[in-house]
């Protein structure tokens, strides 16, 4: 477990400065799905639910914490066209601290994929303000307290197809996210004060790949440089998150639509390829230019996810496809050292806390195991209810959406 302490308090030194129990941003502080908590490892709809929150609307954005508050994004049918909001509930209670609409989606607008919704992209706070994406349809600050916006852009328009998807994540002065749709492909960062385009870097994929995917940055240090690392179709590059500059890329073929988030240890960044058939891809962040020819660790093609991140535990890299097997690999080699088909449909992130993990399908079970040399089920728990967004932690507890609701389950 000290290797788990010291790996988290690394990774929080390239993430936004943060109070202890936030979780700011997709996947946690760290954006690795890693919680320091002792979460409950039963409940049910009645057993060990604090309270539970109907929502407006639909949305697949994972539910984030600063503070004693909650945000989330949600789309809202209006006939034919859809109100994209953001709403804020009280931790402790699940009352609405506040809901604010922040675009309008007029009727014309690209169908989601069925895996997919209005509002997909999960929100991120810091200092107060909450940075809420829509993809195509814009990006927006507001104000934590009230809602009240602080700036909204839609100058970014691209084609996209099956919707939005892709997260952003926060570097320094900068709000950066992926655009991938059928006409431009490029990592964009927007000055978070005042949203206005620092910089654009196109992909410049060569590969004959389809260009549309929805994967989320992750921010990494090597040798004392920061290092942004975006996933998209066939390619995954490595910017300067302050200029934009290219540092390095390594190419994957005719991978696409790639959602999973790129995960850093060991000295590795993992990148799951996307459809039709993904590989898990393990490249060394150490290089300059193209490095598809010499920094490629090893590559996987063995029951890789499609839509779930993947999760690191010291040497140990677990992750679950989608149509429920899940692997433990050697996280250095890339060679297997079991699998067990869990079942179900996943399109959630797995989550580590207290030594157990955390798995969510689709139609709401749980399943939580014990990593190790092989697999040791501890739980399974079954809400009944639609869901395709991944967890949140504040102090204890497990915050769960639902197609219809947000959960906050806990011991008590």
């Amino acid at each position: 477990m000290h290797r788990f302490v010291s790996c988290f308090a690394l990774s929080l030194a390239v993430a936004p400065s943060l109070l202890a129990g936030d979780w700011n941003q997709f996947r946690g502080p760290a954006g690795n799905g890693h919680a320091d908590a002792k979460l409950p490892t039963e409940w049910g709809t009645s057993k060990n639910v604090s309270w539970r929150k109907e929502l407006p609307g639909l949305g697949w954005s994972s539910p984030v914490i600063a503070g004693e508050k909650v945000y989330l994004t949600t789309a809202v049918a209006q006939g034919e066209e859809y109100s994209l909001r953001a709403l804020c509930l009280n931790v402790k209670t699940g009352d609405t601290v506040w809901d604010q609409e922040v675009f309008k989606q007029g009727a014309d607008a690209p169908k989601p994929h069925k895996k997919n919704s209005h509002a997909s992209p999960t929100p991120i706070v810091e200092g107060g303000k909450v940075y809420a994406h829509f993809g195509h349809m814009g990006t927006a600050c507001l104000n934590a307290n009230d809602g009240s916006k602080v700036w909204a852009k839609q100058e970014l328009k691209y084609t996209p197809v099956h919707g939005n998807g892709g997260s952003p994540v926060l570097a320094g002065n900068h709000l950066i996210f992926s655009i991938d749709g059928t006409d431009k492909q490029a990592v964009i960062a927007l000055d978070k004060a005042t949203g206005t385009i620092a910089w654009q870097t196109p992909r410049n994929n060569k590969t004959g790949a389809n260009p549309f995917s929805f994967s989320t940055p992750v921010l990494i240090k090597v040798k004392d440089q920061e290092q942004l690392v975006s996933a998209g179709s066939g390619v995954v590059m490595a910017l300067d998150p302050k200029t934009g500059k290219e540092i390095w890329r390594a190419t994957y073929g005719g991978g696409y639509s790639v959602v999973p988030k790129p995960v850093y240890a060991n000295g590795l960044i993992y990148v799951c390829t996307g459809y039709n058939t993904a590989n898990l891809v393990a490249v060394k962040p150490d290089g300059k230019g193209d490095v598809t020819a010499t920094h490629i660790a090893f590559t996987v093609k063995k029951n890789v996810p499609l839509n779930p991140s993947i999760l690191v535990i010291d040497d140990a890299l677990y992750m679950i496809s989608d149509n429920g097997v899940l692997s433990c690999l050697d996280a250095k080699k890339g060679t297997e050292r079991w699998n067990e088909r869990v079942g179900g449909n996943f399109s959630s992130s797995p989550l580590l806390a207290d030594g157990l993990v955390y798995l969510l399908d689709e139609a709401g079970a749980t399943t939580v195991f014990k990593p190790g040399e092989s697999y040791e089920e501890i739980a399974k728990n079954k809400l009944s209810e639609k869901t395709q967004a991944s967890c949140a932690v504040y102090g204890d507890a497990l915050l769960l959406r639902t197609e219809k609701a947000l959960y906050r389950i806990e011991k008590k």
